[in-house]
């Protein structure tokens, strides 16, 4: 067929000011008419209907696109529709040689440009839903429910055993994550905000056990691999959309020439798009440069030219899945300990379901790998396990959790690289000092079956519980005037409440560049690592300012433009130095500890003011259940545990006075008061009593966005109420007295429940009635894809004083169960809906 030049006949169309002038007023009546351009005017949506209809026939269209791709097809558009997304306007509007009229190949009837897709994530049924939204139409996207979790089955519902799928609606194109993932791409790639943000809101919507690796590899940059079976190629409903290229020898030689073009456009846009995002946010030196145990993220899949990321937005998927990972990576591994061939469940890792659930899983059921080969690479799985958000009781939950992750892995064979890492996990990212000394003694007898090593090294072990020593001689043996169980009537001195045990990085360089000046040691000893190499190796942990922030967070995403899109892995960690922290690949999507050697510290912290503990804090994870029953100021508890001398607990409450905000304290608890009853899961019967009483009375809903302005666009927030709990606040839901009626033993009608009060061992007393310290909470969302984290300074703690944080970011919809999920969530399969926070605590 021969090319069509474009017609030059005219139209005359009337201006429609002519409509409404004096002289087309009619004479002679009492009566005149006037038409204003809004009565004259057609409807947008029958101006949307005309477009999309002339998108669908392809008429009146004066622009093919010859796209070329991971599929080649020519379509037929309008310049006028195209612009709407920033890459067209680009396009046809910034005085590329597309901009300008044409004098070469047509193609019937309209200018040819070609369009060379060279990221693979791009594909053709996103493009075609990418083109159709800006004519204001395209099918509707279906995603499975069964995909998406909620707070009555936050694993989603179709794990560990998938149901029956309900079929796809009619006109519906199925939202599968492959696809999800590739509209993001192609959203982005082609600056269409709208559907951006709509398909990054599906995607943090619909992280589960069968999706969070999915998404997390792409986060790093990995493909989004080949499409599932049954996946349909071409949009549903715009599968006549794409014109196939019949000349394939015009095609080559076309697209030869169109590439080196856009490769030159696309390095220029990312070239352009780099320096803004280097310009929102202040970067740390990596430490990995200096520290042997440092992270290095090495991407052996880049290589192939097919690495892709996307800024800003593949790292808020990254936080969303670390997030989802640190909740529920714990509870999933039973269930995968069970599909590898082993019946066997970790007593010490309590899974969602209780473990005669896991055992009635059929056999048959494919477990997604998380832990295993195939799911997490060995660098994430040893960040995680190091990760202060993790999930775990304790740090001998920690090492067990540890332990269960690299047998099931070592069953599949050994590998040198795993095992190099294996090595550096059980060196670092558990914190011995903290266990017990029977535990210490046990773990030195623990060996691997499968290489018959022990998994940590005796001198690892040695170190811990010298360490621990030391920090028991250093609170016992400072002296202290006043009574370690009564609050004292004014504030102490600070050599009293200070242990003295926080450096600065100045110390820090001081200490290292005494080392390295100090003399050589003598012959007989060259054979061990000097001091200095000793002092480099030296491990500190940070000790935090007060800031807040939230990660993993998809409130207030739709409507963004891409500027705020880019902006959404920025968060503001300290509002009075205009601080910020840019979660990535490199730090683990924020969720890596804050540990690092001495050479790290001086080279992340140029001023020298840093504070670091050569201590590391005690870390351990509280649960509380029926969160939404709790009346105004009513405290729930969690277990009470022991930490250098001291009694702490934490506990929530609920609080009024700037609407209905959700508080959580970290508690110094009085060693001679008794122990308060700790939250407990309430029994399914009592629950759905419970919940049909008050069914009428709830509270208005909150929706997660509730929270403050700045949350809208940024996970930032601002800093929230910040209190601390008078001495003589009386404890309204845990009392000390027998005679209270709050603590509920077990089968008892009561919510919330509690379970009996158990006071742990306390090996030693801090005779001091002050003590400082620093402390974070994280606090996870009900499905686990996002966590509220407060940090704070350190703080003085007299015996039965509080600090803490009340927010309306922790008090949502998904605690509180209101609405149509009342009645689905009566009796949730075993499961409870909890909030779930770590804690982590260090004294100064």
């Amino acid at each position: 067929m021969s090319s069509v030049s474009s017609p030059s006949a005219r139209i005359a169309i009337p201006h429609s000011d002519s409509l409404t002038s004096p002289s087309r007023r009619r004479s002679g009546t009492s009566h005149s008419m006037e038409l204003t351009p809004r009565s004259t005017s057609i409807s947008p949506i029958d101006l949307q209907s005309h477009l999309y209809a002339s998108l669908l026939e392809a008429r009146t269209a004066d622009v093919a696109l010859r796209v070329s791709g991971t599929w080649q097809a020519v379509y037929r558009l309008h310049r006028v529709v195209l612009i709407q997304a920033g890459f067209f306007r680009s396009l046809f509007t910034s005085g590329f040689v597309e901009s300008k009229p044409k004098t070469g190949r047509h193609f019937l009837g309209q200018d040819e440009i070609d369009i060379v897709f060279d990221d693979r994530n791009i594909t053709r049924a996103a493009f075609e839903v990418c083109i159709a939204r800006l004519y204001g139409g395209g099918p509707p996207l279906h995603v499975s429910q069964s995909l998406m979790p909620t707070p009555s089955k936050p694993l989603t519902p179709s794990f560990p055993s998938p149901g029956p799928q309900p079929p796809l609606p009619p006109g519906h194109h199925p939202a599968t994550p492959r696809f999800l993932l590739s509209l993001l791409a192609t959203a982005v790639y082609l600056s269409i905000p709208s559907t951006a943000s709509q398909a990054l809101n599906a995607i943090l919507s619909s992280i589960g056990p069968h999706t969070v690796i999915q998404y997390l590899n792409f986060a790093i940059g990995k493909p989004i691999g080949n499409p599932h079976e049954n996946e349909p190629v071409a949009a549903i409903g715009l599968e006549n959309l794409a014109e196939k290229i019949q000349d394939d020898a015009t095609s080559e030689s076309s697209t030869s020439i169109r590439t080196t073009k856009h490769e030159q456009e696309t390095e220029l846009e990312t070239e352009q798009m780099s320096q803004k995002l280097d310009d929102l946010d202040i970067r740390k030196e990596d430490p990995s440069e200096s520290s042997s145990d440092s992270f290095e993220m090495v991407h052996e899949y880049r290589n192939d030219g097919a690495f892709s990321h996307y800024g800003a937005v593949s790292d808020k998927i990254g936080e969303a899945t670390a997030c989802w990972l640190a909740r529920w990576g714990p509870d999933i591994l039973p269930y995968e300990e069970r599909s590898g061939g082993d019946a066997f469940i970790p007593v010490d890792i309590p899974p969602i379901l209780h473990p005669s659930q896991v055992e009635e899983t059929s056999s048959n059921v494919v477990i997604p790998a998380v832990w295993a080969r195939g799911g997490l690479n060995h660098k994430w799985v040893r960040a995680l396990i190091s990760s202060d958000a993790l999930f775990v009781t304790g740090e001998r939950e920690r090492y067990d959790l540890a332990k269960c992750v690299v047998d099931l892995r070592r069953r599949s064979g050994i590998d040198e690289e795993e095992e190099e890492e294996w090595s550096r996990m059980f060196s670092t990212a558990i914190y011995y000092l903290h266990m017990s000394l029977d535990d210490i003694i046990a773990l030195s007898r623990d060996v691997s079956p499968i290489t018959g090593r022990p998994y940590v090294p005796l001198s690892i072990l040695q170190a811990a519980h010298w360490s621990q020593s030391l920090l028991r001689h250093q609170i016992t043996a400072k002296p202290s005037p006043s009574s370690p169980v009564s609050p004292s009537a004014s504030p102490p001195p600070s050599r009293e409440k200070d242990l003295g045990l926080a450096v600065t990085t100045a110390d820090i360089l001081s200490s290292l560049s005494s080392s390295s000046s100090s003399p050589l040691p003598p012959p007989q000893s060259t054979n061990q690592p000097s001091g200095d190499d000793l002092e480099k190796e030296k491990a500190y942990h940070y000790i935090p300012l007060d800031t807040s922030l939230r990660l993993g967070d998809s409130g207030g995403i739709e409507g963004t433009s891409m500027d705020q899109l880019f902006e959404l892995s920025t968060h503001i960690t300290d509002p009075k130095r205009g601080s910020r922290l840019v979660t990535s690949e490199s730090n683990f999507f924020g969720i890596i500890a804050e540990r690092q050697l001495a050479s790290a510290c001086v080279a992340s912290d140029p001023t020298g003011k840093s504070l670091w503990s050569p201590y590391p804090p005690f870390r351990f994870a509280v649960e509380f259940w029926d969160v939404d029953s709790l009346k105004e100021k009513q405290r729930l508890h969690s277990r009470t545990i022991w930490y250098a001398g001291s009694l702490f607990n934490v506990y929530v409450q609920v609080v009024r006075k700037k609407g209905v905000q959700l508080g959580v304290y970290l508690h110094r608890q009085s060693s001679i008061d008794p122990i308060p009853p700790s939250s407990a899961p309430s029994l399914p019967a009592t629950r759905a009593e419970h919940m049909r009483d008050r069914s009428h009375t709830l509270p208005y809903n909150i929706p997660s966005s509730a929270s403050a302005h700045s949350m809208r666009f940024s996970p930032s927030i601002h800093p929230p109420s910040r209190s601390s709990t008078p001495l003589s606040s009386p404890i309204i839901a845990s009392p000390s007295t027998p005679n209270s009626a709050t603590y509920a033993p077990p089968g008892a009608n009561s919510i919330p429940a509690t379970a009996p009060p158990v006071a742990p061992p306390q090996p030693y007393r801090d005779p001091r009635s002050t003590i400082s310290a620093y402390f974070i909470i994280s606090c996870a969302s009900a499905t686990g894809a996002a966590l509220t984290r407060f940090t704070s300074a350190p703080d003085v703690f007299s015996v039965s004083q509080s600090w803490g944080w009340k927010s309306s970011s922790l008090r949502t919809e998904e605690y509180l169960e209101v609405g149509p999920l009342l009645e689905e969530s009566v009796v949730p399969g075993g499961r409870e809906v909890s909030l779930r926070a770590t804690v982590v605590l260090g004294i100064v």
